[in-house]
C-alpha cells in the first residue's frame, strides 16, 4: 500500500508541475511589446514600371523605418553618427513586418507597412557604435511662449504671438513632447506684464498650477533689431533647466522662418527629454527574483510589467519548484531604480536575501 501511495503522490506532483510549467509558459508568452520597437505606418509609393521590384519597395521601407525608430531614441547628435547603414544590418534587427495596406492607383504601386524592431538587437548594435539610447515616452508639457518686444518694452503672450499661433500648427509624429499651450486668460497676461523686468528669474508658478501638468516648458523670446533671444526655463520634476539660444535676423512675419526657428526649438527641447531618459545599456545588472505559486495573477502581471519596462533588458525564468517561480532579470541601472520603478508598479520585494521575494 505504502508504494501505492508513492507512486500515486508522484503523479500528483508530477501532473501539478505540467501544470505549473504550462501555466508559467503561457502567462510568459502573453505580451512581448517591450523586447520589440514597433514603427507603424510607413508609407511608400512608387511607379508600376516594367522594371518594378517590390522587395525594393519594401527595402526602403525598413530604411524609413530605422530612421524613424533613430528619431525615437536617439538625440540629434547621436543619429547623425549612424546615419550610413547597411540595409543586411538593418534586417538583421528586425523581427517582423506587416503589410497593412497595397494598391495600385494611377499606375502607382502604395504600400504602408508596420516594422518590428528587436529591442535587445537595436541596443547591442547602439552600444557597439558607443551610443546611448532613450526610452521613448511620450509626455505632455505644459508650453508658454512669451514674446519681449525689447525695443517697445511689450510683451506678446497670446494676441499677436507668432510663436502661440503657429507651434503646434506642424507635428512630427516622432516627437515625444506633446506641447499643451495655455488658454488666454486676462488675468495670466496682466501677471506676466507686472513681471516684465523680472521675467528671467520668475518661476511662473502661479500659472503653472492651473494646469494638471507636472512638466513644463517657458520660452521667453527677447525680440530685437539684431534677431532673438530664446531663454528657455524647462522643469522635469521640480528641478529646472536653463537654455540659451540665438537667433539672428529672423522675420517673425515670414512663416517659413518661423517654422525653422520653432523646429530648431523642437529639437532642443526633444534632445533634452531624450537624455533626460537617456538608458545606460553598458550597465547590465543581474537581479534575482522568486514570485509564489500560489497566485498565478501576481506571476502573470509581474511579467506583463518585465514586459512592459524599457529598462529591463532581458528575463527568463531560471527555475521553479513547488513554492516558487524563480527569475533572472537583466536590468539597465541601479537596484534602487528598480526597486523605485516596481514600487511605482505596486511590486515590492523583500531583499534581505539573494533571491529577493516578490511580496
Amino acid at each position: 500500500m505504502k508504494n501505492i501511495f508513492k507512486i500515486r503522490h508522484s503523479k500528483v506532483l508530477y501532473i501539478f508541475f505540467i501544470f505549473l510549467s504550462l501555466n508559467i509558459f503561457f502567462f510568459s508568452t502573453v505580451k512581448t511589446k517591450a523586447k520589440s520597437f514597433e514603427i507603424k505606418d510607413i508609407d511608400i509609393t512608387r511607379p508600376f514600371e516594367i522594371n518594378f521590384n517590390k522587395n525594393e519597395v519594401i527595402d526602403e521601407g525598413f530604411r524609413k523605418a530605422y530612421d524613424q525608430l533613430l528619431t525615437l531614441i536617439l538625440n540629434s547628435t547621436d543619429q547623425k553618427k549612424i546615419n550610413k547603414i547597411k540595409l543586411n544590418e538593418i534586417k538583421g534587427m528586425i523581427e517582423t513586418f506587416t503589410i497593412k495596406e497595397e494598391k495600385f492607383i494611377d499606375e502607382l504601386y502604395y504600400v504602408n507597412l508596420g516594422v518590428s524592431f528587436n529591442k535587445k538587437k537595436v541596443f547591442d548594435y547602439l552600444e557597439d557604435k558607443n551610443i546611448f539610447p532613450s526610452i521613448p515616452e511620450k509626455k505632455d508639457f505644459l508650453f508658454i511662449p512669451i514674446i519681449i518686444d525689447e525695443e517697445k518694452k511689450d510683451l506678446l503672450i497670446f494676441y499677436n504671438n507668432k510663436f502661440y499661433e503657429m507651434w503646434n500648427k506642424e507635428i512630427d509624429k516622432s516627437e515625444l513632447i506633446k506641447y499643451i499651450l495655455p488658454t488666454e486668460d486676462l488675468e495670466d497676461l496682466n501677471l506676466l506684464k507686472s513681471k516684465y523686468e523680472s521675467l528671467e528669474q520668475y518661476d511662473f508658478k502661479e500659472i503653472i498650477n492651473k494646469y494638471d501638468l507636472e512638466y513644463s516648458i517657458i520660452a521667453l523670446i527677447f525680440k530685437n533689431e539684431s534677431g532673438l533671444r530664446v531663454l528657455t526655463k524647462i522643469n522635469i520634476d521640480g528641478n529646472v533647466k536653463l537654455k540659451n539660444q540665438s537667433f539672428s535676423k529672423v522675420d517673425l512675419n515670414n512663416k517659413d522662418e518661423l517654422i525653422v526657428t520653432i523646429n530648431t526649438l523642437k529639437i532642443i527641447y526633444e534632445d533634452y527629454w531624450k537624455n533626460y531618459n537617456q538608458i545606460n545599456t553598458s550597465l547590465k545588472l543581474t537581479l534575482n527574483v522568486k514570485v509564489n505559486n500560489d497566485d498565478n495573477f501576481k506571476i502573470s502581471n509581474f511579467e506583463k510589467i518585465l514586459n512592459e519596462m524599457d529598462l529591463i533588458y532581458d528575463f527568463s525564468i531560471s527555475k521553479f519548484d513547488k513554492n516558487y517561480t524563480y527569475y533572472q532579470i537583466i536590468f539597465n541601472g541601479t537596484p534602487a531604480i528598480f526597486l523605485k520603478k516596481m514600487s511605482d508598479k505596486n511590486q515590492n520585494f523583500n531583499t534581505q536575501n539573494k533571491n529577493w521575494i516578490l511580496q
